[in-house]
């Protein structure tokens, strides 16, 4: 975590996550297809099983490759996640409330990387690894059918406290 002196910079927070379990699941997963393909096309041919394993195999190898950082960056405007070539950025005057993220265990261990799921009748966007809590952000308006995001964070009770004072300096009436 870094915060930036720069006043022309206007970080407030940022923090760059990794995660070698999941690095690991991705990248056994990738060895699984590749095993199952060559298995396949030794023993039957290149038929559409094998390319399915192949599929799963260039899938699985994308994950590993791009899911590797969760890079999060607040200004006093945005709350931006990053996760390789995947961005989603929320504006802080749409943010109702921000609070930990308290999962059903099969969902929070459900998966890793980027998921959509709907958890209390509210469809997420949650970008997140295994092992690290998370923090969820109701949206005022919501984007497409997403109403809640979710990411992993180390220090989730630091960049609420930052979310929060954010939300409050974007209230109607408020210095900036």
């Amino acid at each position: 975590m870094r915060q930036s002196a720069d006043p022309t910079n206007k970080l407030i927070y940022t923090e760059w996550i990794s995660s070698n379990k999941t690095e690991a699941l991705f990248l056994i997963l990738t060895l699984i297809f590749i095993f199952l393909l060559i298995c396949r096309v030794n023993s039957v041919s290149l038929d559409w099983v094998a390319l399915l394993f192949g599929c799963g195999a260039l899938i699985f190898l994308f994950y590993s490759v791009n899911y590797r950082i969760l890079l999060i960056r607040l200004t006093p405007e945005s709350l931006k996640l990053t996760f390789g070539i995947f961005t989603w950025m929320v504006p802080v005057d749409n943010i109702q409330e921000c609070s930990l993220d308290e999962l059903p265990i099969i969902m929070r261990y459900g998966g890793a990387g980027i998921q959509f799921m709907t958890i209390r009748k509210r469809y997420r966007a949650s970008f997140n690894f295994l092992e690290y809590p998370r923090v969820v952000i109701a949206l005022k308006k919501k984007v497409g059918p997403v109403k809640d995001i979710s990411f992993s964070t180390r220090r989730p009770e630091e960049i609420m406290k930052y979310i929060r004072g954010s939300m409050e300096a974007n209230l109607p009436g408020s210095q900036g």
